[in-house]
């Protein structure tokens, strides 16, 4: 079998069979296969596309291509959650406990944050004592006596998408729907889930800007899922303007608090809540979406998930405190109040700006060697739909010993007033097939 053959062979729209598919994963993982020839492959694939079942091939390849997660100790059915990103997304820190307070088991391994705010993990560590590095015996006993744990990422996970990622980035093939959606599908299987969950993000603060580009790969991925024996469902989220209020560490932490106890933003107590029902459906814990709702805004308002998120952080050695006072996290010593130079409705925020705020106060990582601040980012106090009068604040600046300017002027550009107020949609599709 060679390479060159495989490429004409995708250039001509045929379609590679699964020895073939291991062939070239498995050659350009052991560095057999040159990157020359891996990039005439990927832009074969961006103007040929895959079929169903290649996508499937290709996927579990990069899977299988590097270390995998062994759940199968796990008690119950392993739901995984995945968002394509955004701003101000805590839905993690919301979802977490309150699908485990209805008892399915929630065994989450999450990266850092590269770009706007920390990841998942960055974010935990702004509790007191919290513990994101557990051995894998550790984390399996933890999700089966309490059915939530999250830990970062250990092991060599899909070397082969780590390889053909840089190498997309650098060929112009980011944007190809099937090695998208392998590399985020191979990620979530590698990482042992039964079921899957995916939040595709669309809208300005996405990396899918339009509704028909989230659709198309909302069903590519929920399709490799099913195929692949996973069962999968999707999302399809607007990120047209931030997610809740705050977007930083620290602060994402205490607004999931505060959702948890029934009084967080509304769009993220929603959005969580229809994410939330498809793990717990798909976690047999309900026989439908709507029974699944219901169960979980009786866990959300009783009290229940916030109890659950409190065992959860003393589990993995933080202090649960940080639930009854939030001075107990990081705190910025420098603060800024934003104020509107004029008025009207708020007609957008375009949540890529937003995002570029909160890193230039420290909140994220422009490069892996940066560090984050966790007290740094940023409140919104008006959102799209919002009216507002001139010298409101819009958003409140935190920092510590930096120039608020720049993070002002994003603020401002980010801003779009109108005199008629419109509603935003922010669930714009469910996918279950």
């Amino acid at each position: 079998m060679r390479m060159v053959d495989l490429i004409v062979k995708k250039q001509e729209g045929k379609e590679l069979s699964r020895e073939e598919i291991r062939f070239l994963i498995e050659g350009y993982t052991n560095d057999t296969i040159p990157d020359y020839q891996m990039s005439a492959f990927a832009m074969a694939v961006y103007f040929q596309d895959m079929t169903d079942q290649e996508r499937v091939e290709f996927t579990m390849a990069i899977a299988e291509s590097g270390d995998q997660i062994d759940l199968s100790e796990i008690e119950g059915i392993k739901v995984d959650k995945h968002s394509t990103g955004g701003v101000g997304d805590t839905t993690t820190l919301v979802l977490a406990p309150l699908v485990a307070s209805i008892g399915v088991p929630v065994a989450k391994m999450s990266g850092r944050g590269l770009g706007h705010t920390g990841g998942t993990i960055d974010k935990l560590e702004s509790i007191p004592g919290f513990r994101v590095e557990i051995a894998e015996q550790t984390f399996i006993d933890l999700v089966n006596k309490n059915k939530v744990a999250v830990v970062g990422q250990s092991g060599d996970l899909c070397p082969a998408d780590k390889k053909l990622y840089a190498l997309r980035d650098v060929t112009g093939t980011v944007n190809s729907l099937p090695l998208i959606a392998g590399s985020i599908m191979s990620k979530k299987i590698a990482a042992g889930a039964d079921a899957i969950v995916l939040d595709v993000k669309v809208g300005a603060g996405a990396f899918m800007k339009s509704i028909e580009d989230a659709e198309e790969l909302a069903h590519a991925m929920v399709a490799i899922g099913n195929l692949a024996g996973r069962n999968t469902m999707a999302i399809i989220s607007d990120m047209s303007q931030p997610l809740g209020f705050a977007v930083g560490n620290a602060l994402e932490i205490e607004e999931a608090i505060e959702t948890l106890k029934g009084k967080g933003p509304a769009d993220l107590e929603e959005l969580c809540l229809e994410l939330g029902a498809q793990m717990v459906y798909l976690g047999e814990r309900a026989t439908s979406l709507s029974e699944a709702k219901e169960l979980l805004k009786v866990k959300l308002h009783n009290g229940e998930a916030l109890e659950k998120f409190k065992e959860f952080i003393a589990a993995q050695d933080g202090n649960p405190e940080v639930v009854n006072d939030y001075s107990l996290m990081p705190q910025a010593k420098d603060k800024k109040e934003v104020l509107a130079e004029e008025e009207g409705y708020v007609a957008e925020i375009n949540a890529d700006s937003i995002g570029v705020a909160a890193m230039s106060l420290g909140a994220g990582r422009a490069t892996k060697e940066s560090e984050i601040d966790l007290a740094a980012g940023l409140i919104l106090h008006k959102k799209v739909g919002d009216t507002v009068k001139k010298g409101d604040i819009l958003v409140t600046l935190f920092a510590n010993d930096k120039d608020f300017s720049e993070a002002e002027a994003l603020v401002h550009a980010s801003y779009q007033f109108r005199k008629q107020k419109n509603k935003p949609t922010l669930i714009h599709e469910v996918i279950t097939d």
